[in-house]
């Protein structure tokens, strides 16, 4: 429920009411926007009357919410999120490029491909340290080891980093990671959304392979109930019948993730097609439909990387790439 507050509502009588709210066993959520001012009530709202608290001079309107995700609700949250991540922002108009290795091989690889994304502006590195894959005998990481070289990256050329968490257990190594990811298969891991919910520590939470817009937004949800509102949702393709490419991106997610949540919204054409010459024009579908920014996948030799080497780009169309990409969302940023 949300009860939307009157303009220049006496503040005394605000409070009196919030007091009121909690003492009846609602928690509370409370934002501050451009237009109006919003409690959003969180809790067993059917024993709570409409007509009472309309009848309260500091309410403007009370409003049921359907649907079952609260803090993740645009209706709770009209402004867009932004994120801040070491001066960084996402959302909110702020568009960021994150880009780096699927997976961290060596310490001149991360390094090398880190100074090249970064001087065609990428604003985050990505590399891969705990790597979940399909099959038990494929690449799956450097773990620890992977993580101390992604840090090293990041001290070399200042950018923030972002890799994924596969388990709870392994939180500890990620105290100097800028931005936590949860992939595709772990949407749905509960317990470890329950966790990352209690840390303060941006969190990128990708959509899973056959997941609803609406299960992607309960399992920001799971986060944010924890109290780790800062939650960005990726796009990264979903499993259809097509066989041509990996997964089909879903473009039309974003206009519509846009409509149901005030979460920043970015877009993975790497994974999504799983195929290099499908990613430039990808990304700037993804821009022209309104995301926030794009994770792209670049290795410094594609041929000889021993994870997902036919999705990356090499510095070099990478760099390219970046002209366009800024060009786009200077255009479509202008348009509002």
């Amino acid at each position: 429920m949300i009860i939307i507050l009157k303009r220049n509502a006496n503040k005394e009588k605000v409070e009196n009411l919030k007091t009121e709210l909690v003492n009846q066993g609602f928690k509370l959520h409370l934002s501050e926007g451009t237009e109006a001012s919003l409690i959003g009530l969180i809790g067993d709202t059917s024993r709570i009357h409409e007509d009472w608290l309309k009848a309260n001079d500091v309410v403007e309107d009370v409003r049921r919410i359907r649907e079952p995700y609260k803090k993740a609700n645009r209706s709770m949250h009209p402004d867009d999120t932004v994120i801040d991540v070491c001066g960084r922002k996402i959302g909110g108009g702020s568009f960021q490029v994150i880009a780096g290795p699927c997976s961290i091989e060596t310490k001149e690889q991360i390094t090398e491909v880190a100074e090249d994304v970064k001087r065609s502006g990428a604003a985050f590195l990505r590399g891969g340290a705990f790597k979940p894959r399909t099959s038990p005998y494929a690449f799956q990481g450097l773990h620890e080891q992977g993580l101390d070289l992604l840090l090293e990256a990041k001290k070399a050329t200042g950018l923030p980093v972002v890799t994924e968490i596969m388990s709870a257990e392994h939180l500890p190594l990620f105290d100097d990671v800028d931005i936590i990811q949860v992939g595709a298969r772990n949407m749905q891991n509960f317990e470890l959304l329950k966790v990352l919910g209690k840390i303060d520590k941006p969190i990128l939470l990708k959509r899973g392979l056959a997941n609803t817009l609406d299960e992607l937004l309960m399992s920001a949800e799971y986060i944010m109930a924890g109290g780790n509102e800062k939650v960005i949702l990726c796009e990264r393709g979903i499993r259809t019948f097509e066989t041509s490419y990996r997964n089909t991106l879903d473009i039309s997610a974003i206009p519509m993730l846009k409509k149901k949540t005030h979460l920043p919204v970015i877009v993975d054409p790497s994974h999504a097609a799983g195929i290099r010459f499908m990613v430039e024009p990808l990304a700037m579908a993804a821009i022209a439909s309104g995301a926030d920014g794009l994770m792209i996948e670049v290795h410094n030799n594609p041929e000889k990387a021993l994870c997902d080497g036919a999705q990356s780009l090499t510095p070099e169309m990478f760099d390219h790439l970046m002209k366009k990409v800024d060009k786009a969302a200077d255009f479509f940023h202008s348009l509002g």
